[in-house]
């Protein structure tokens, strides 16, 4: 069994993911990096002094993600964070959002995280202990124009925190979903220009990071199953 706690983080390879692969490395874990690019996770492994893996994955894709958790158990023998941080955020008003659209931010945002989630579940029972951290969206609370299909789909996470929690507590696994506000990143210039969203306005992946690495290490322990919001800077 690798000796050192294993955290898998999606959407590893920038933004929040990178920020909180960098932390928990900072903080112990032999953290897996998962994200769609080889390239980038690659470029995002060699910024990371740590042990990392490097697992390339669609997390749309359900046998992907099932092969990952499986790939993970093999070769590190264990699991102790999971980190959904993989998102998809189409920015289209509701009579232009095509089935195609719909059907990919379900199962980037949605069900790939639960995919993930129940396929990890036995290793988690198994070591009597596991905490999953779902990067959600303030977008839930008070979606923004356009964000339809990214917002419903990412709402799916906060309640999967919460059945997590639930389920869980009789073997010690933990469960949070955090919602910020802007955050900037590549996602998010993908979508609005600094005109449109300052850089002022925003938080830093970093902030987020550290809310993530809060609730994994028990100190946010009093919002287990809640959903955290983080607004955008002012």
């Amino acid at each position: 069994m690798n000796a050192l706690p294993v955290a898998l983080v999606t959407g590893a390879s920038s933004g929040i993911g990178l920020a909180t692969a960098k932390l928990l490395s900072e903080q112990g874990y032999h953290v897996v990096l998962a994200a769609r690019s080889t390239e980038k996770l690659e470029a995002a492994s060699n910024s990371i002094s740590g042990e990392t893996t490097v697992a390339p994955l669609d997390v749309a894709d359900q046998t992907q993600c099932r092969a990952l958790i499986d790939r993970v158990a093999d070769e590190l023998g264990r699991l102790d964070v999971l980190v959904n941080n993989a998102g998809y955020a189409p920015l289209l008003p509701i009579d232009r959002t095509d089935d195609a659209t719909i059907e990919q931010a379900y199962r980037v945002n949605a069900i790939g995280p639960a995919s993930l989630i129940a396929h990890a579940w036995p290793i988690f029972r198994t070591q009597n202990s596991g905490c999953i951290v779902n990067i959600s969206t303030m977008g839930t609370d008070n979606p923004f124009p356009g964000f339809f299909a990214y917002a419903s789909s990412k709402a799916s996470v906060n309640l999967l925190a919460r059945s997590c929690a639930k389920e869980g507590a009789e073997h010690n696994i933990r469960a949070f979903a955090i919602a910020p506000g802007a955050v900037e990143t590549p996602m998010l210039r993908a979508l609005f220009d600094t005109e449109q969203l300052p850089k002022e306005a925003c938080l830093a992946p970093e902030d987020i990071a550290e809310v993530v690495v809060a609730c994994i290490a028990g100190e946010m322990d009093e919002k287990n199953g809640e959903v955290i919001w983080v607004s955008s800077a002012e």
